[in-house]
């Protein structure tokens, strides 16, 4: 019954870079996100759904300041890493505004040369790992005002050899109009991914001006 079947496409793309100092240009945004969700509508709350997440980025990663004066150290570059997830379970929309969805999620990473999927206790390098695992995702879209929207997005997951490591990433955005040619964004992303040991905070404000031709 085609009425009960909902495909949803979604894609995030960005980049920015922006000139600190004596520190020259600097990556300030780099995503790739693409995702696909097929769901079915058993009744008003809760709908099977198979899912199909796509991450990576566009251009190479560098931890600054290291040791070794007036190096960079390359630590990712584009498709390394590279995460593609699959997912079935259940999901569950209790008011218009929030949807959630909580599955079973089979997690492949690749790195080429960073190391993202090695197993350190191996004797080889690999460049591709297959994480079975639990998914939870809730994505928010209200609108507080006539002119101001707030989304999220928060994702979870946790692998079965490591229940307790839970990866986090969260986006939150505040989006005001001013008026029909300016717009105001304040975005919040909260980033937890193994392997990085420690929690990742990057806040951005900007401006943005709109045209439209037709």
């Amino acid at each position: 019954d085609q009425e009960k079947m909902n495909w949803t496409n979604t894609y995030k793309f960005a980049f920015g870079q922006a000139r600190i100092s004596e520190g020259g240009l600097r990556k300030t945004d780099d995503k790739i996100d693409l995702e696909s969700i097929l769901t079915y509508k058993l009744n008003q709350y809760v709908n099977p759904y198979a899912g199909l997440t796509f991450k990576s980025q566009f251009a190479p990663g560098y931890k600054y300041n290291t040791p070794v004066a007036g190096q960079d150290l390359k630590v990712s570059k584009f498709f390394d890493p590279a995460y593609l997830t699959q997912s079935v379970g259940a999901g569950w929309q209790p008011m218009t505004e929030v949807k959630t969805r909580l599955g079973f999620a089979l997690r492949e990473t690749f790195s080429n040369s960073h190391g993202y999927a090695d197993d350190p206790k191996t004797g080889k390098t690999e460049t591709s790992k297959v994480e079975g695992g639990i998914e939870f995702v809730t994505d928010i879209e209200c609108k507080i005002a006539d002119n101001i929207l707030f989304t999220s997005k928060l994702e979870l997951f946790s692998p079965f050899k490591t229940i307790d490591r839970v990866d986090i990433r969260c986006d939150n955005k505040l989006t005001m109009t001013v008026n029909k040619y300016i717009t105001a964004i304040l975005a919040v992303q909260v980033l937890n991914v193994n392997p990085f040991p420690r929690t990742q905070i990057k806040e951005v404000i900007a401006v943005g001006f709109t045209y439209n031709v037709f």
